[in-house]
């Protein structure tokens, strides 16, 4: 039992570090994803001394296998098995050797819509196709977008902050858009659930879809108070050098490394704690998802003995907090690297608005039902 209480502050430790220190450091936050990294190895080595039930924790051979593998195979694109290192490295060389059509193409796209509209569909779109061509081809789309119009770098944050949350939300629809969805698909394959390919759009769809066009509003209204274009402002496309494209990919591979670390890392307070926590609470207590790799935390919690309020409620809270911190979530990630956004600007803009949408969500999910209780 000491040994244990020993290793839940070891890691309670590591969680307040990840949490606090992109925030405080100036150095932390120029080498996140070597900070994030570190702490995962911290995390694992640490959960290496817990056993629960039997279950021992920490360092495996397949682990590390996981770590190694999965930034390369994270995610299925047309039904082929891809990662997002590939494809951060393909659209980077794209970007690089086709950089002046592609402007050309933004620029008519301005000419003919206005800069509100094309907010709104840059918000809404990507969210609602996200889980058929995967989050990680809609962030890098949306980043190069963002990157191009001609707005400032107050509205570029704005717009990229809120359309992360966004293609987050729609990416759950299906299997194709993130982990955290083929995992809970997968979990939820046999009795009595037999998910299938529709079963989350028909669970989730109906808070999902209204709360992407809503984003869409909320978008266009922050967008109108930062990102107002300067006469001097046009439309540009960057086209970073080979050696940029290159270490943008290592670094995106090096943050899901550290992802999987964390999440593994982080299992002994998960199996003790979180999974125990009825569906409200749990539904809150997923903001740690902000910090934590949320496919992690959806295959500890989700499974066919949990009712679909439970279900509900758990990926409700998973999605929405995923958006809130940088680490939270794969689109971040991608968004973050490539524009520059540090935690403080992403928290400041991304903390107020998921803290919005738990609250909404929350009277959404489960008023409806208290008070049906009452009434039966």
């Amino acid at each position: 039992m000491d040994a244990m209480i020993t290793v839940n502050i070891g890691l309670f430790i590591i969680f307040c570090l990840v949490l606090t220190l992109p925030f405080k450091v100036r150095k932390v936050e120029e080498n996140l994803e070597v900070f994030l990294f570190t702490c995962g190895i911290l995390a694992l080595t640490v959960a290496g001394f817990a056993e629960i039930e039997g279950e021992t924790f920490g360092w495996t051979v397949a682990i590390i296998e996981e770590a190694l593998r999965a930034p390369l195979m994270i995610t299925t694109l047309f039904g082929i098995p891809v990662g997002i290192v590939q494809i951060v490295l393909l659209v980077g060389l794209v970007i690089h050797f086709w950089h002046r059509p592609i402007q050309q193409g933004i620029q008519w796209l301005v000419s003919r819509f206005s800069l509100t509209a094309l907010v709104f569909a840059i918000i809404v779109v990507p969210g609602l196709v996200s889980s058929i061509i995967s989050a990680i081809l809609a962030a890098i789309i949306l980043v190069e977008l963002v990157c191009a119009l001609p707005i400032n770098r107050g509205g570029k944050v704005t717009v990229t902050v809120i359309s992360c949350f966004s293609i987050g939300l729609g990416a759950a629809l299906t299997p194709l858009g993130e982990p955290l969805s083929t995992i809970a698909v997968a979990k939820l394959a046999g009795p009595p659930y037999y998910a299938g390919f529709g079963y989350l759009a028909g669970l989730l769809g109906l808070y999902v879809v209204p709360g992407i066009i809503a984003l869409g509003i909320v978008g266009v209204v922050l967008f109108r108070r930062s990102g107002l274009p300067q006469t001097s402002l046009a439309c540009h496309l960057q086209a970073d050098s080979l050696r940029e494209v290159v270490i943008r990919a290592a670094k995106v591979y090096l943050f899901i490394m550290a992802l999987v670390f964390l999440g593994e890392g982080f299992k002994p307070l998960i199996v003790q704690y979180i999974i125990r926590i009825p569906s409200e609470g749990l539904y809150w207590v997923n903001m740690v998802s902000a910090v934590l790799d949320n496919a992690t935390l959806a295959a500890a919690e989700i499974g066919p003995l949990l009712t679909e309020q439970q279900i509900k409620s758990a990926l409700m809270g998973l999605l929405i907090a995923g958006g809130m911190l940088i680490p939270g979530n794969i689109p971040n990630i991608i968004s973050a690297g490539k524009i520059g956004i540090t935690s403080r600007e992403w928290a400041r803009i991304g903390v107020p608005i998921g803290a919005a949408m738990l609250l909404v969500y929350f009277i959404l999910l489960f008023v409806p039902a208290y008070i049906g209780g009452i009434s039966g």
